[in-house]
């Protein structure tokens, strides 16, 4: 074998010859890491032991930090958010660098892609994985280059071995940390499931399922504010068909909250217990994570201070770099000590007044709930802690909202809130929903509101007819459109009938007005529709034809003919 690829090195190998050695070479490469024992860097967090296996790093520092990244997911529900709090309190997570021609342990402010990938990497569950990322070939400067690329589905992985190392969270941890993050993208295709939680109105927003078609309800803000929030089942309405459900969102919230509260009021008591611990465990891990750094830095200083006290002070040379090194673990000891300064300034421990106030919040859960300073984020927290998932349907015989609530654990309730009616002056005017209706089917929101407001009609509101306002009137009596116009090639307008003969737009009008060019009009002040084959047709051609080498429109369907003179007797 060692000849072979001195051969190969010496360019006396042919090229079928090192096809097959890269062939078994990879074969031999996939049969060993199905086996679990190819060998390649660990993340941070883990080392090898004598035999070659992972095991967790025995520095607690890294461990402690790795374990801080899992559990401040699970508390903040998304990877973007835990990975602004690490930045937000300068703490320092462990990167695998290139340090001095090693691979070594670096600390420093995480990326948003280190984190993504600590929560991603199936390693600190404990299990084994080989063949995750796709692996691209392609040119560069002339040489092949080969890039790993995105994550693949899991089904797609080459290799998965659970069990085969101690993790830092469980198999079932991991897999609920992908369905959450998988959950938060707003990217994906299929079902569109929960996004993270952001701070729209809706509460009830990624919860709620058509019960007619099974669709996830979406949530559209309006209003000149756009805070007034409309929850919709989009249908088959991208089809050309309709939305199947459309309501406001304030009353159902209020009616929602109303519900929650009958079923987590009685255990308030509890839930302001787990804030306190949160509170505490909060200020513990930043207290921790700095602690850990400071015990650092201070071994790295006197490590410095040994070595610059055990040389010469003669020799200059050398007496003068470690005096530096010794001066700058000194000053980042100095600037740390600083730091937990200022946190226990901002953050001071929990009295004990303060510890009986919250524990009164947690008896009185529905003021803390209705409180006007309590968030929207906060409350999609605690909906999606209990609540699995929401079904909506529309009894039109009794005018109802009725929904089913697939509470966590498997529990089924239901309740019905009846809908809000418009007040009749308000409502839109039926000629108004007519002239939608006719020109829907060819014209789009733009080109109706354009329309209405020239025939001077207003919203039930009073306002100007808009594009946005015309599409809420349309859904809301579930006729089909789009919002702009789609140009059809064999119907024009007046304009573009006048550019496609080269006239002008009175030539045109006259030519309507003495039924020699057909026109239609779906209602008055819309689109004229004029057919391409009219206007190319022979009675219009020639009165144009005429028009062109004369300069005179005759209004006559044969062309022109001879004209009387103005004198007497006289003939043209």
């Amino acid at each position: 074998m060692t000849l072979v690829f001195l051969c190969a090195i010496n360019n006396r190998t042919i090229p079928g010859e090192l096809r097959i050695l890269q062939t078994r070479m990879r074969a031999a490469a996939e049969a060993k890491a199905k086996r679990g024992e190819l060998e390649r860097l660990l993340p941070p967090g883990y080392v090898r032991d004598a035999t070659g296996k992972s095991i967790k790093d025995p520095d607690r520092r890294v461990r402690e930090a790795i374990e801080l990244v899992f559990r401040k997911f699970r508390e903040l529900w998304s990877v973007r958010q835990t990975f602004l709090w690490f930045h937000s309190e300068g703490v320092k997570l462990p990167v695998n660098k290139v340090q001095h021609g090693r691979m070594g342990i670096l600390w420093q402010l995480p990326s948003y892609s280190f984190v993504k990938d600590v929560l991603q990497n199936p390693h600190y569950a404990g299990a084994y994985a080989w063949g995750r990322r796709q692996t691209e070939t392609g040119f560069e400067n002339g040489k092949v280059r080969k890039r790993q690329t995105r994550v693949l589905a899991r089904e797609k992985w080459k290799v998965l071995l659970p069990d085969r190392h101690e993790g830092y969270i469980d198999w079932d941890a991991y897999e609920e940390n992908q369905r959450l993050m998988s959950n938060n993208s707003i990217k994906i295709e299929g079902d569109e499931a929960v996004h993270a939680v952001r701070s729209g109105h809706g509460i009830l927003v990624g919860l709620l399922r058509c019960g007619r078609c099974g669709r996830k309800v979406h949530i559209r803000y309006q209003g000149r504010s756009g805070t007034r929030g409309r929850y919709c089942c989009k249908g088959d309405y991208a089809s050309g068909g309709s939305y199947c459900l459309a309501f406001g969102n304030a009353t159902v919230d209020k009616h929602f909250g109303a519900e929650l509260l009958k079923v987590i009021s009685p255990l308030g008591a509890e839930a302001s217990l787990e804030s306190l611990d949160r509170l505490c465990r909060e200020n513990g891990d930043q207290q921790q994570a700095f602690a850990n750094q400071l015990e650092q830095a201070e071994y790295e200083a006197m490590r410095a201070f040994e070595q610059y006290d055990q040389v010469d002070p003669h020799n200059r040379l050398v007496a003068d770099d470690l005096e530096k090194r010794w001066n700058l673990k000194l000053e980042e000891v100095n600037s740390i000590n600083q730091a937990m300064g200022r946190m226990r300034e901002t953050r001071p421990p929990i009295s004990a007044a303060q510890r009986q106030r919250v524990l009164a919040l947690g008896e009185r859960f529905a003021d803390v709930w209705n409180h006007i300073d309590s968030s929207s984020e906060l409350k999609k927290k605690i909906i999606r802690s209990v609540v699995e998932e929401i079904l909506v349907d529309e009894d039109a015989s009794q005018n109802n909202l009725c929904f089913t609530v697939h509470w966590k654990g498997g529990v089924h309730t239901q309740f019905e809130i009846p809908r809000v009616l418009v007040p009749q002056g308000r409502k839109t005017a039926s000629d108004d929903v007519e002239v939608m209706r006719k020109m829907a089917a060819r014209y789009g929101d733009d080109d109706i509101a354009r329309v209405l407001n020239r025939l001077g009609r207003r919203t039930g509101m009073g306002k100007r007819w808009s594009m946005e306002r015309v599409a809420r009137v349309r859904r809301q009596h579930s006729i089909a459109g789009r919002s702009r116009t789609q140009p059809d090639p064999e119907l024009l307008t007046m304009h573009k009938a006048a550019k496609h003969c080269g006239v002008s737009l009175t030539t045109i009008k006259r030519l309507v007005a003495e039924d020699i060019l057909p026109m239609t009009q779906v209602v008055p002040w819309a689109p004229w529709e004029i057919l391409r084959s009219d206007l190319d047709s022979k009675p219009v051609c020639d009165i144009v034809e005429h028009l062109r080498k004369t300069g005179k429109l005759v209004l006559t369907r044969g062309g022109s003919e001879p004209q009387r003179s103005l004198f007497q007797g006289e003939m043209t």
